[in-house]
């Protein structure tokens, strides 16, 4: 849970995001919503854009990825359903900032992030928010990670060209995943559930993600 208190200058800000943005899509979880209004992301974005941090719009963070738009991290988090004691993997840490979120609702977060330089930043981030059970690692995020495996959830935040088997495989047995599948022409929000082994998908929302670049993703050349 975040140190961070939810009285300061930018809680109205932070308020009024989740009022107009959220709630008035459709997002109706109360702890997803709770978690947004606690989650100071203004730390999460570079310097001299704290105010746009709230704002109905991605965020460029550098190494040509960005913070995504408040309302698909809250659809995204509302559709994976996180559970109190659950251990989450992420698949894409970028700014931290869905992070924090999850680590707001769940016991443990493992998040990788292939580029060094965000990995080191969102990390920062996060430690300065206050959030103490958050594990962030470098790696290729479409291959997962077998050593903390298997996950009650794994949220993908880069678009894959299929359903990664990897991620799949380190789901446990009623384990969820939300991830976006497509090219860079159009991609869709899938929940992948896992019942008897096999794969059950749901579709969910049209998106616009950067892509999941790996052995089981995108090469550089997207």
């Amino acid at each position: 849970m975040s140190a961070a208190s939810g009285n300061d200058a930018f809680e109205p800000m932070r308020l009024r995001m989740v009022a107009t943005q959220i709630c008035e899509r459709g997002v109706r979880d109360p702890r997803v919503l709770d978690a947004m209004r606690r989650v100071p992301r203004h730390l999460f974005v570079p310097r001299g854009h704290e105010r746009d941090a709230y704002e109905d719009h991605p965020i460029p963070i550098g190494e040509g990825q960005t913070i995504s738009q408040p309302y698909v991290v809250a659809a995204m988090t509302e559709a994976l359903a996180p559970q109190p004691e659950d251990t989450v993997l992420e698949i894409g840490t970028g700014s931290g900032y869905q992070t924090a979120v999850l680590a707001e609702l769940v016991s443990r977060v493992y998040s990788i992030e292939r580029i060094a330089s965000l990995a080191n930043r969102g990390r920062e981030a996060l430690e300065r928010a206050g959030y103490r059970n958050v594990s962030v690692v470098v790696g290729d995020g479409s291959e997962g990670l077998p050593g903390a495996a298997p996950f009650d959830a794994i949220l993908v935040t880069a678009a894959a060209p299929a359903l990664p088997q990897a991620l799949f495989d380190q789901l446990r047995e009623g384990g969820r995943m939300v991830v976006p599948i497509g090219t860079y022409a159009g991609q869709q929000l899938w929940l992948v559930r896992k019942a008897e082994g096999k794969p059950v998908s749901t579709g969910l929302d049209l998106v616009r993600f950067v892509p999941l670049i790996g052995a089981q993703g995108y090469d550089e050349s997207w």
